[in-house]
């Protein structure tokens, strides 16, 4: 861990592609235990962001150091800490919800721990559907899947890039409710569109506009409704 308890400490993030910059200066810091909701519109550069603190693109220029760890130098290092869910859950339609988390467990090296695949299917609601084929479920549900994949290595950084897109409103209720019951001290980075969601699962938001903070402060006891037209306004 870096000092302070500081998961993560960004400063003057940049990333190019081509002429465009997606990330223009940005600094970002997450401590232990935080959760970072991450808004702005298409094009601002939030999965960027997310995809750097990841380790999967490295900063054209800026400083970044993750778990302790800085980037890119140390990447592989950070990257056994961070936890990382997309669009897509990344999981094998052919095989069971518990056969999948038992090779996700064996290639992270958890898997002396016999009980902890099946503990991580009853964390996102799946315990009942542990022995079907992923082929049968449904989108929430694979996603849900996802969810228990990320978590079975108990990671210390979770970054959750539109986690609930595509879900049904029951999908989307369990998966808050995982997030959640979220162990004490893990941090969590989590990018989406949708500003009311994003409020209830922070402790502080983030909103960028053309790759640049245009906001960063905690988020407290706002009142959703006019932080929304708040947020309006900051990226229009």
């Amino acid at each position: 861990m870096s000092a302070g308890g500081r998961l993560v400490s960004g400063r003057g993030l940049v990333r190019r592609f081509g002429e465009r910059a997606a990330l223009a200066g940005v600094d970002v810091d997450l401590a232990a235990g935080e959760r970072l909701v991450v808004l702005g519109p298409n094009g601002a550069g939030k999965s960027t962001l997310l995809r750097m603190v990841a380790t999967l693109l490295r900063p054209d220029a800026g400083t970044l150091e993750v778990c302790g760890h800085r980037v890119p130098d140390r990447a592989a290092r950070a990257r056994g800490r961070i936890g990382l869910l997309g669009h897509e859950p990344m999981v094998y339609r052919d095989l069971t919800a518990l056969q999948n988390l038992e090779f996700f467990a064996s290639l992270h090296g958890v898997a002396g721990d016999g009980d902890r695949p099946m503990t991580a299917l009853d964390e996102v609601g799946l315990l009942a559907r542990a022995h079907d084929p992923v082929r049968t479920f449904s989108r929430g549900m694979a996603q849900r899947l996802g969810l228990a994949r990320v978590l079975l290595a108990d990671p210390d950084l979770l970054l959750l890039d539109e986690p609930h897109a595509g879900l049904d409103a029951q999908g989307a209720r369990l998966l808050d409710a995982a997030l959640a019951r979220g162990r004490a001290g893990r941090g969590v980075i989590l990018v989406t569109h949708e500003v009311e969601r994003g409020l209830a699962l922070a402790d502080r938001v983030m909103v960028l506009r053309a790759g640049r903070p245009a906001l960063d402060e905690p988020v407290g006891d706002r009142d959703p409704a006019a932080f929304r037209a708040r947020y309006d306004e900051l990226v229009r």
